[in-house]
Formats: C-alpha cells, sequence, structure tokens
C-alpha cells in the first residue's frame, strides 16, 4: 500500500541530488505533469484505503491524466493562453480532496483499532 509514496521519497531524493534544470519554457509543462501524477498517486492510496484498489485502473489513469494536463498545457502555449491553469485548479482540488479523505480513513482504521483493542481488553 505504501510502496508508491516510497518511490515517490525516493524519486524526490534522487531529484534533489542532481544537478538537472528545466528549461523555463517547460516548467508548465512539468508543474501540470507532477500534479497530475501526485493526483493519481493519492487517488490510489485513497482507492486502496477503501479496498477499492484496481491496479489497471491506477496505471491507465495515471499516464492518461498526465498525458492529459499535458496535452491541455500544450494546446494552451499554441492559443497563447494559460490554459494550463485550469488543469492545475481541476488537478489541485483533487489532491486536496483525496488528502482529506485519506486523513478521514487513517483517522477511522485508528479509532475502530483503538476500539477493538478496548473491547478486547473488556
Amino acid at each position: 500500500m505504501w510502496l508508491p509514496a516510497l518511490f515517490l521519497i525516493i524519486g524526490l531524493l534522487l531529484g534533489f541530488m542532481t544537478n538537472m534544470s528545466i528549461p523555463a519554457e517547460d516548467t508548465n509543462y512539468l508543474s501540470i505533469a507532477v500534479l497530475a501524477a501526485l493526483d493519481t498517486l493519492f487517488g490510489g492510496v485513497r482507492a486502496q484505503l477503501e479496498s477499492k484498489f484496481d491496479q489497471k485502473v491506477f496505471v491507465s489513469g495515471f499516464f492518461f491524466n498526465v498525458l492529459l494536463a499535458g496535452f491541455l498545457a500544450f494546446i494552451g502555449v499554441q492559443l497563447g493562453i494559460d490554459l494550463y491553469l485550469a488543469a492545475i485548479f481541476a488537478f489541485g482540488v483533487r489532491l486536496f480532496q483525496n488528502l482529506s479523505i485519506i486523513r478521514r480513513l487513517i483517522f477511522r482504521k485508528y479509532y475502530m483499532r483503538k476500539q477493538a483493542k478496548k473491547d478486547d481488553k473488556s
């Protein structure tokens, strides 16, 4: 369940340890791709906590979200408008919603375990 988060941490560490720089014209694409990937990651964690995780849905959703977000950014650049902001808003909202639900699910499971231990002692 926590394997995606582990690889996220490993990826961040590797990214911070290298001296790569992103060209300024590609920062919009990268920011939107990172948000889409994080949205999919937290959606997968949420699905796992709800016992609804499907690996095919997770992988296809990851690539679809990243490609769609990149396509929106590309179309926006071609049209001369900041269309990528719409995707950033959408993924940002979903990211915070998923984090909120994950937090509630973790607390609920924690309190259920705590209650079960309390009931076992009685």
